[in-house]
């Protein structure tokens, strides 16, 4: 009964009458407990959703069990049951920890609207501790939305890996999550509590890779006004992260190579080099076994960093998550913007669905924070959909049968005439922007050109 919800009385007509009403109504399980002990043992055996509590009952009463849940299971919420709507009673219950109050002769839609506020609040409440051990690094697979659904087998071989000291190769398309499971594998390994180090190597200009990597000693170059301990110092113990791994220069990794063949560091400018004891864990959304071929990246390091590929679906590939996404994101702005719960219609879902994410997982996110700033319904449909080149998703006649035929780009005008080439440039420009959050380097790999010529074509 892990996700039921328990109602406690010692009336079973008025078990009988709450059950029928929240199951027939909401769909979701029911477990009965005719007194407090019996209550407080099928909590222990399986936990639950929601409790509801009758006020008096022979042995323990509907308080003294409220304390005992709420000592015992914390982050359970609890709905009093009472005969009357006795304010000392009501304030005194609120008081001790319970969610909310329903007389039992309430109307059912009074009974249906208190559990599903309990339940929002309790999904509100789970989402703030996740964020909390986000920013702790603490977050581990069950964490990762689709741990059970599109990204279940990829999970299962990261927690066999994660315990180890082997070098993991994340590979997958931008915004498909690598630092997430990065992030996991270390918090769910022998390392987790130490530090979790994460480098951009793609941000790293040429002339700082050694010196961002491994450290430099005061004045050891132009601008060297104080040391610096370096990345991998700084991840002493723990894991050190290389995202973008295969930006690095050609003479950065051979300085890597020889940091994962000796295990210790000379620092720039240093005389002496340091051990270090780290566990790297890289990604990549290039093909790196094409840039070995084309001498882009050294073979010996690749095979060094690749000793487990752990490769990530894009979201099109597992658009059954795509519900339990759109869920989380929805949760996560309530929670961390205090603004009140949107409802998400299954149009709107399906509409997401017609679309294929070239930004993946970061894109959608991306979009529906848009949407919860920019709409003011309630609940979300596809009339929602006011971002720029996704307006389209809200009519039916828009789905596509293929991600060809979505992203095709428009090179006449309705007239037949040839765009003007700065307007297709413009529209390329901002869709890159768009599946990429804005990131500049992001939007400046995907278009396959440098950063200052994005920025050109921006201005």
């Amino acid at each position: 009964m892990s996700e039921a919800i328990l109602i406690v009385d010692d009336d079973p007509l008025q078990r009988k009458f709450i059950s029928s009403i929240v199951s027939r109504r909401l769909g979701l399980p029911i477990a009965e407990a005719e007194n407090g002990e019996q209550a407080l043992a099928r909590l222990d055996r399986g936990g639950g959703c929601l409790v509801m509590i009758d006020y008096r009952m022979p042995g323990m009463d509907g308080l003294a069990l409220l304390g005992h849940i709420v000592r015992r299971h914390r982050d359970l919420p609890v709905i009093m049951l009472t005969a009357n709507a006795d304010p000392e009673v009501i304030v005194q219950a609120i008081k001790n920890g319970a969610s909310d109050y329903i007389t039992k002769t309430s109307e059912p839609e009074r009974i249906l609207v208190s559990v599903k506020n309990a339940l929002k609040m309790r999904e509100l409440e789970s989402e703030v501790v996740r964020l909390r051990r986000q920013k702790k690094d603490t977050l581990g697979f069950a964490d990762i939305i689709g741990f059970e659904g599109g990204l279940a087998k990829i999970v299962a071989a990261a927690r066999k890996v994660s315990p180890t000291e082997i070098s993991v190769l994340l590979t997958g398309e931008t915004g498909t999550g690598k630092e997430l499971f990065a992030r996991a594998l270390h918090s769910e390994s022998r390392r987790a509590g130490m530090p979790f180090i994460a480098v951009n190597c793609g941000a790293i200009p040429e002339s700082l890779v050694e010196s961002t990597l491994f450290g430099h000693e005061k004045g050891a170059f132009t601008g060297a006004v104080a040391k610096s301990p370096g990345r991998f110092r700084e991840a002493h113990g723990g894991t050190i992260f290389l995202d973008e791994v295969g930006e690095l220069p050609l003479e950065g990794q051979v300085k890597l190579l020889r940091v994962l063949q000796q295990k210790e560091i000379l620092s720039v400018g240093g005389s002496a080099p340091v051990s270090v004891d780290v566990r790297i864990i890289s990604a990549t959304n290039r093909d790196l076994t094409e840039m070995v071929r084309l001498g882009r990246f050294r073979e010996d390091l690749y095979f060094r960093l690749n000793v487990v590929n752990l490769h990530l679906p894009p979201l099109r590939e597992r658009l059954t998550d795509l519900t339990a996404l759109v869920h989380y994101f929805t949760m996560q702005h309530a929670a961390t913007t205090g603004q009140p719960l949107r409802q998400i219609s299954e149009n709107f879902i399906a509409a997401l669905g017609r679309y294929p994410w070239p930004g993946n997982v970061r894109e959608l996110e991306n979009v529906l924070q848009r949407i919860f700033v920019l709409s003011d319904n309630a609940t979300l449909t596809p009339d929602d959909f006011i971002i720029e080149g996704l307006d389209r998703l809200s009519r039916p006649s828009a789905a596509v049968s293929s991600v060809d035929s979505e992203h095709m780009l428009a090179l006449s005008d309705d007239s037949g005439r040839l765009r003007p080439m700065q307007e297709i440039v413009d529209e390329v420009v901002r869709h890159a922007l768009t599946c990429n959050g804005d990131n500049i380097s992001a939007a400046a790999k995907m278009l396959g050109v440098a950063r200052s010529t994005l920025y050109k074509k921006m201005k």
